[in-house]
């Protein structure tokens, strides 16, 4: 059974770096497509980065230029490089596999996702 275990949430200082893990077990990712996201109590889960399993990386336009995704085959591991965070990135972010087509930051269109890490960012 396919498994996605998020880590490295935490609490920052605006202006921070925090760095996200996904550990993927259960399935090869090789293929997939996978991604973060991002839920804030009462607001609707949104994408923030993408990495497809063979095209370029997709960045919510509110991350570009700070957040850095990245994949590690070998090891089945999703990385998500955090810099400059400011308080409205503050939220549970999760990771998700297995893109289902349609829009890359949707995330409605992936199937397997993990259980969120917090992430606080003080102003």
């Amino acid at each position: 059974q396919a498994q996605l275990e998020e880590s490295g949430g935490g609490s920052v200082q605006a202006g921070g770096s925090l760095r996200l893990f996904c550990a993927a077990s259960g399935s090869t990712y090789r293929g997939y497509s996978m991604g973060w996201f991002r839920q804030v109590p009462g607001e609707e889960r949104e994408g923030i980065a993408v990495i497809p399993a063979d095209g370029d990386t997709t960045y919510a336009d509110s991350v570009k230029g700070r957040f850095t995704i990245s994949k590690d085959n070998d090891k089945n591991t999703l990385l998500l490089e955090m810099n400059a965070l400011k308080p409205e990135d503050t939220g549970v972010y999760y990771c998700a596999a297995k893109f289902l087509g349609g829009d890359w930051l949707d995330p409605r269109r992936y199937e397997i996702w993990g259980q969120g890490t917090r992430v606080t960012v003080s102003s």
